[in-house]
């Protein structure tokens, strides 16, 4: 699986959010299926994370603005939660 490719068709088919606000309310709400961080993301939102349960936590090999580039979004993205996957296998990566 291409992990980028699976990104872009969940954000193209799907429900996908992106920004530690709407990553920590779609947490919070039990509506996120898989947290994306970039490697960089802000220690304080990683132990944000470290304390949440049920929810997978999917760590980006490369920057925020390396994540934002996958994304198609000209800016940094550090986390992003991905709700519906649309027509993406992106959520296989929580079985692997």
């Amino acid at each position: 699986m291409d992990f980028e490719s699976s990104l872009r068709r969940a954000i193209k088919t799907g429900n996908v959010l992106s920004g530690q606000k709407s990553t920590k309310a779609s947490i919070e709400n039990k509506t996120a299926r898989m947290v994306v961080v970039a490697d960089n993301c802000p220690e304080e939102f990683m132990t944000y994370l470290s304390g949440t349960s049920n929810t997978f936590i999917y760590t980006y090999d490369g920057s925020s603005v390396m994540l934002g580039k996958a994304c198609g979004r000209p800016h940094m993205v550090s986390a992003l939660a991905v709700v519906d996957a649309g027509e993406s296998d992106i959520l296989s990566l929580k079985r692997a």
